[in-house]
């Protein structure tokens, strides 16, 4: 099947490592050029080096209000157009309600809700018919994380802000999608599993309650992101892709 990538230029955000990284690699495999960001410039350009000619690295914080600008002027500069953004960020610190201090919850405000929303927003500012918006999000979505309690609270505002959006870019023939990972086996869930007494247990545990019976794999994440992102995907906007091998139960 033919995605029809080929040429098209997307921002990846938070795209040094994990769902981000993974997403950016399947794109730029099936034609697509890239934008790779990270907080740090090195970790920028190893990454996008590592994914050969058609991805360029720019150091940016989400939380940075001039982020986005620079971003859409990197795809243009660097490719000659700007087709979508993928917005992906790092998991706000893990915790319950007693242990987040104030300074956690607004610094995770910022990167992970509002600098979501500015990118989000000059995205759709610049994106002309067929473009797309992806956000990143998680389970979290549909049901709390234990131990998560900061995530909790932005994840499942961050998915009803692109369901705003969705409505009042449809009539412009722009899509937004979402994508809610959960067992995922980065290196984040891989930390969380090791805040446990016992991470093996822990993710014996967890590969119990997942239909599939494992963990997913980053590249399976990527694929079902290229394919969201894609022309292939041109009638699905406003949607929530769990990509969690059935671990949600509901429908």
């Amino acid at each position: 099947m033919d995605l029809g990538l080929e040429d098209r230029v997307y921002v990846v955000t938070g795209a040094t490592r994990g769902l981000g990284n993974a997403a950016a690699r399947e794109l730029v495999a099936d034609g697509a050029k890239v934008v790779v960001t990270g907080r740090d410039e090195k970790s920028a350009a190893d990454a996008a080096s590592a994914l050969g000619p058609n991805a360029v690295g720019v150091a940016v914080d989400n939380a940075d209000p001039e982020a986005p600008a620079r971003l859409v002027a990197a795809a243009r500069e660097h490719f000659g157009g700007f087709d979508g953004i993928l917005i992906s960020v790092g998991g706000p610190p893990p915790g319950f309600v007693a242990d987040n201090t104030d300074e956690q919850w607004t610094a995770a405000f910022e990167s992970v809700f509002l600098g979501a929303v500015r990118l989000a927003r000059a995205a759709a500012a610049e994106l002309a018919e067929g473009g797309v918006i992806g956000f990143v999000l998680s389970g979290s979505v549909h049901e709390p994380i234990p131990g998560l309690t900061i995530s909790n609270g932005l994840r499942p505002g961050l998915a009803g802000f692109a369901k705003s959006l969705a409505d009042e870019l449809g009539p412009r023939g722009i899509r937004v999608v979402g994508l809610l990972p959960s067992r995922i086996d980065t290196d984040r869930v891989r930390e969380l599993d090791g805040l446990s007494a016992d991470p093996e247990a822990t993710r014996v545990a967890n590969e119990s309650r997942i239909p599939l019976r494992r963990y997913g794999t980053p590249e399976e994440f990527g694929r079902a992101a290229a394919f969201l992102l894609s022309p292939a995907a041109s009638y699905l906007t406003g949607i929530m892709l769990p990509v969690d091998g059935g671990m949600r139960h509901g429908f």
